[in-house]
């Protein structure tokens, strides 16, 4: 039993391909990162839920095997952990979400937990990656839920919580989904060591269209096309903290958690209808001196069925290793167009972009002699 409050990482589901295998591998050293953090923060327990028994247990929290041969409810689980915890309060995230957060920032959420009351708090309301409530037992008033992205909301609609949304930064922003967070993780001197240890060789990420675009988001004299499921926060962002001019094409927001039987559309789909795989990196070079596309709004408006493991190599620009022809098809032309493009998911348009600023920034300054050098 614990007075305190408690968090619960979930890791499972990670795939056998060799990208999952690179993405799961980072977010379990994540795990390990964020539970210290946390236990730093003032969390009095932190446990692993998974379902690979290899996991035995980590720095700063104890594992929890999903139990064999039952099928997986999301609620049930989390519901079971709670009630084994016996914690006033808890936490709930992915192994890999916001592995940026600092012990101060798992700090903020105690504290806001420890005010009392039924109190949530999440870094994004509508589709969030770590969702804590006080009493825990909220979480028991929630209807069935399979994604935990969907519980700030259901916590105040169904459980009655007063919800406090984090300030936005970086660090409540950046999530850890994709190959294409890998490479900005790669490039940000701000990543942890630890996680930095369980990323894959530099040779084996697409670090280069990375390399080329970062220079211009500090050039006010080039222009950036953003396109996917932009919130206005990273909008606002972009605005405020790089120099170039940003065009954005913000579509398909929700897209992960919309009703049953919703369709997508998108503007820039219809555009690759239009030109057709060919032309279309040539459209892009025409709009832009570089591009970074949510290409899950892509795949979804053309109705794709490309494996998880397909929509990762994409993200490493590795046609040759994408099995689902329209998707290899797509990912060929990014990787050959004549302006630096990155592929990735949501992630990669909200924190990664972002963290990438940052980093850009940094770099840019110490090109000028006004930053410390590196190390």
């Amino acid at each position: 039993m614990d007075d305190g409050a408690a968090l619960i990482l979930l890791h499972g589901g990670a795939g056998t391909g060799a990208a999952e295998g690179m993405v799961a591998r980072a977010r379990l050293a994540a795990a390990g990162v964020s539970a210290q953090a946390a236990r730093d923060g003032g969390f009095g327990s932190v446990v692993l839920a998974t379902d690979d028994a290899s996991i035995a247990g980590g720095d700063g929290y104890t594992v929890d095997h999903d139990p064999a041969g039952e099928a997986f409810s999301l609620r049930e689980r989390v519901l079971g952990l709670v009630g084994k915890l016996g914690a006033e309060a808890v936490a709930v995230m992915g192994a890999g979400a916001l592995p940026l957060l600092t012990a101060e920032d798992f700090a903020a959420v105690r504290e806001a937990l420890a005010k009392g009351g039924n109190v949530a708090v999440t870094n994004n309301f509508y589709s969030s990656d770590l969702t804590a409530c006080s009493p825990a037992t909220a979480l028991a008033r929630v209807g069935p839920f399979e994604r935990d992205n969907v519980l700030p909301r259901r916590l105040r609609e169904e459980a009655g919580c007063k919800v406090t949304v984090l300030p936005r930064s970086v660090r409540t922003a950046f999530d850890l989904d994709t190959p294409a967070d890998l490479v900005v993780l790669a490039l940000s001197e701000a990543t942890p060591e630890a996680i930095r240890e369980a990323l894959p060789a530099e040779e084996s990420l697409p670090l280069a269209p990375y390399r080329a675009l970062m220079p211009l988001l500090c050039d006010p004299d080039a222009e950036i096309l953003v396109a996917g499921r932009v919130a206005s926060a990273t909008w606002a962002h972009l605005e405020r903290e790089t120099a170039c001019r940003v065009r954005i094409v913000s579509e398909e927001r929700g897209m992960a958690s919309a009703p049953e039987g919703h369709t997508a559309r998108s503007l820039v789909g219809r555009l690759l209808e239009e030109v057709g795989m060919e032309r279309f990196a040539d459209e892009l070079a025409s709009l832009a001196d570089g591009a970074v596309l949510d290409t899950r709004v892509l795949l979804a408006h053309a109705g794709s069925r490309a494996s998880r493991e397909d929509r990762f190599q994409g993200d490493l620009l590795a046609p040759e290793r994408v099995s689902d022809p329209w998707l290899r098809d797509l990912t060929a032309a990014l990787a050959a167009a004549e302006v630096p493009v990155l592929a990735g998911g949501h992630s990669l348009l909200s924190g990664g972009l972002m963290a990438l600023a940052d980093q850009a920034w940094l770099e840019n300054d110490r090109r000028l002699g006004i930053a410390p050098p590196a190390g």
